[in-house]
């Protein structure tokens, strides 16, 4: 213990070029004190949680020999990638973000565009499109199981009247992806949104008004001031929308279970059947593992897209 406060108080000296007790020395503790907090948590619920996971998923059960643990480097993933149910899930997780990453993005961008304005009728349909923020993932997932009953549904009730035959929404193989997908989205989408706006508020208005005055129309002032000057937000957007939804969870786990037919059984929907309900914790973290590794890819390539320069 000592002996990392002496190193840290020489990394200070080194640092700051000053001896303790000066007033760029203090300057330069209070700053980290005050980022010491975060530091702290980011170290305890992420990077630990990373690490150990990594570490523990090169390990195997040995429910014979009394429940000890057999280090077994990479046959865990060897098994994930040779097992047709961690192939299908990858599938079904794949497909997902394919379909609602750009919907959310897109929505996301519509609605920022329409927003940015500041009149009273804007305003007040900004207050209805921020309403889901106020509600939970497991609350809206509830609420959206009970209009999507396939039989006392709101849904089929209103398309009854329309004449259309009622759906089976969760429990059909082919619609139950979708369904989460617009779950997912009806929750997601102002939160984006928020971001967006935000990146439009900042965009000066006079490149407009010059743009117009060389003549440009709203589709050129769109697609050459506006995406350009987005370019920033809409990769935060991107890379923080695609870490959710390789994430999501809650919807399927309360509605479908994974299915109907293994349909919506993503892969942190396998990793938690694998843990909890199989017992099998290390073949739970090697799933998790896994998705790290496809997110850092998908992300990376993501990076490459949508490049933010200075």
């Amino acid at each position: 213990m000592f002996r990392c406060l002496s190193l840290v108080v020489k990394y200070l000296e080194r640092r700051t070029g000053q001896k303790p007790g000066s007033i760029k020395y203090r300057s330069y503790i209070n700053g980290y004190l005050f980022i010491l907090p975060a530091l702290i948590g980011l170290i305890v619920f992420r990077l630990y949680p990373i690490f150990f996971s990594v570490f523990k998923s090169l390990y195997r059960i040995n429910f014979s020999g009394g429940g000890s643990e057999t280090f077994v480097g990479f046959r865990n993933y060897i098994d994930l990638l040779s097992d047709s149910t961690i192939l299908n899930s990858l599938k079904v997780t794949l497909i997902l973000n394919i379909m609602i990453n750009p919907l959310q993005i897109l929505i996301s961008l519509l609605l920022a565009i329409l927003l940015n304005k500041n009149n009273l009728s804007i305003r007040i349909f900004r207050t209805f499109i921020m309403l889901p923020l106020g509600i939970s993932l497991s609350i809206a997932s509830v609420i959206w199981g009970l209009m999507l009953n396939p039989h006392s549904g709101l849904i089929n009730s209103i398309l009854g009247i329309l004449g259309i035959q009622p759906q089976p929404f969760l429990t059909s193989k082919v619609q139950a992806l979708w369904c989460i997908i617009l779950i997912a989205t009806w929750k997601g989408v102002a939160y984006w949104m928020i971001f967006i706006l935000a990146g439009l508020k900042e965009i000066p208005d006079q490149i407009y008004e010059a743009a117009i005055i060389d003549g440009a129309n709203s589709w050129e002032s769109f697609w050459k001031i506006t995406l350009p000057l987005l370019r920033r937000v809409l990769l935060f957007v991107t890379v923080s929308d695609t870490t959710a939804n390789f994430l999501l969870f809650v919807p399927i786990f309360m509605l479908t279970k994974g299915g109907p037919q293994m349909s919506t059984n993503v892969l942190m929907h396998e990793a938690y059947t694998r843990a909890f309900i199989y017992s099998d914790m290390n073949s739970a973290l090697a799933i998790t593992t896994l998705i790290l590794l496809i997110l850092l890819i998908v992300i990376g390539l993501e990076f490459r897209l949508i490049k933010a320069e200075d």
